[in-house]
């Protein structure tokens, strides 16, 4: 290549969260993260700002990190990280079975901050297209600053997009929020001072820690938990249904017909979703109970209901719900000054939990394969499976592929150390130069900016 020929990296990852930290783990420790870059939109590393509710804790076993089942004697593992900040002993003397949420949050920040080498922050990715660079596939990364990136791969993890169930899409913004930005509105909320009527839609883990964090924030205010379903359902924690989250359920998984997929990933579902820890669920019930004693119910629920219509309350940014009881077809108008979804996250799939694909994989979908129940079709190793006879720089999907791979890809750190080591692997293998061209120019050349054509 000339002078003026554009730097090609050996992979690009998209995100710099769990999934993609573990995979810089996993490249590092193979002797493989050299030309690797790293993309992250926000202008630090940062694991669940918006859910960290005081005196949460974590979901899983905290020795399901980003390394330990792979690599006990790792640096980068949680055990590891405690030795680091002197509370090794503290937290073996814990009564409790897992760690403060906050714990885990520094946790991933220590852990993202030994890799700053390899990652740019405030680095918003805009678009991704297939491409040709130095006579092999390659592709393009535009980002929104107008920068254009190459690489041979990608490792494409920027985490899910939001669940805004119909009724509520017109409405987003102001005192209508999803539950992914929870602690940004609540202090708004709060320096406003006219918040008195809260409601909180869904049934999840978050919907329950909601409801108990919501009254120490506005103590005057009446909390409403809104569910479709007869209360707060728990999660399915028996070491049975667990076995899901055990690498070698991945193949059984992958290998099954895609009818049994979705089969197996409706009976499993409340091992993930829909549900909420015993813990919450009793806090919960406590506090209600409590309120029984006290005569003062700040907390109240409206199961069995699901929400028809929206409409804006006056100019105080309110809204009016239309609810319709599932059981006897009655109607309920309610009246709330906030509305919080508690509605979870898209997966890869069909409506009305699913999207295709995520959207800033809209520029190379057209020639992707789809899977028969409307989901972006992947590999076993994570990479996007293309239209036959096309040959293409391979996008890898990074946690993004519970629909082909099961619940281990679920946003969970489950599987994290397993996963990485796979796609670690793969990238290895993708050839960064031709086989004729063994001088290497091009490679190990300054990176630069290529600009939009």
């Amino acid at each position: 290549m000339s002078e003026d020929s554009p730097h090609i990296y050996r992979c690009i990852g998209i995100g710099f969260g769990p999934s993609n930290i573990a995979l810089a783990i996993a490249l590092e420790e193979a002797g493989e993260l050299d030309n690797v870059l790293f993309l992250e939109k926000a202008a630090a590393p940062d694991w669940q700002g918006e859910f960290l509710i005081d005196g949460s804790d974590i979901q899983h076993n905290p020795l399901r990190d980003f390394v330990t089942p792979r690599n006990p004697a790792s640096p980068y593992g949680f055990l590891s990280y405690l030795k680091a900040k002197g509370r090794l002993f503290e937290f073996l003397n814990l009564e409790a079975p897992y760690p403060p949420r906050t714990e885990y949050a520094r946790y991933t920040v220590w852990a993202a901050r030994q890799f700053d080498r390899a990652v740019r922050y405030s680095a918003a990715v805009r678009s991704l297209e297939y491409t040709e660079a130095g006579g092999l596939p390659a592709v393009r990364v535009g980002l929104e600053s107008g920068e254009v990136l190459l690489a041979r791969s990608v490792s494409f993890a920027p985490g899910r997009s939001i669940s805004i169930p119909q009724p509520f899409a017109a409405q987003m913004g102001g005192r209508m929020v999803h539950a992914a930005q929870y602690r940004s509105a609540v202090a708004r909320w709060q320096q406003e001072g006219t918040v008195r009527r809260i409601a909180v839609i869904g049934a999840s883990q978050s919907a329950v820690e909601m409801l108990l964090d919501l009254p120490g924030h506005f103590p005057q205010a009446q909390i409403t938990g809104i569910c479709r379903s007869f209360g707060y359902k728990q999660k399915d924690l028996s070491p049975f249904t667990e076995r899901v989250y055990e690498p070698e359920f991945v193949d059984r998984f992958y290998g099954a017909p895609e009818d049994v997929q979705n089969s197996m990933r409706r009976e499993l579902w409340r091992s993930n979703y829909g549900a909420a820890d015993h813990d919450v669920i009793n806090a919960l019930q406590f506090r209600m109970y409590e309120q029984r004693v006290t005569g003062r119910a700040q907390i109240v629920l409206l199961d069995n209901k699901t929400t028809q219509e929206i409409a804006p309350q006056g100019g105080a940014g309110g809204f009016e719900l239309r609810l319709l009881d599932r059981m006897d077809r009655s109607e309920t108008r309610a009246e709330f000054d906030a509305v919080i979804l508690a509605t979870g996250f898209l997966n890869h799939g069909s409506a009305p939990e699913g999207e295709p694909f995520h959207p800033l994989l809209a520029g190379i979908a057209e020639e992707a394969r789809f899977r028969a129940d409307g989901a972006i079709a992947q590999a076993r190793d994570y990479r996007l499976l293309i239209k036959p006879g096309l040959t293409r720089a391979p996008v890898f999907l990074n946690g993004v592929s519970e629909t082909s791979h099961g619940f281990g890809d679920a946003g969970s750190f489950s599987l994290l150390s397993v996963r990485s080591a796979e796609l670690a692997r793969s990238i290895a293998a993708v050839p960064v130069r031709p086989q004729n061209n063994s001088s290497g120019a091009g490679q190990d050349t300054p990176a630069r900016t290529v600009q939009p054509a």
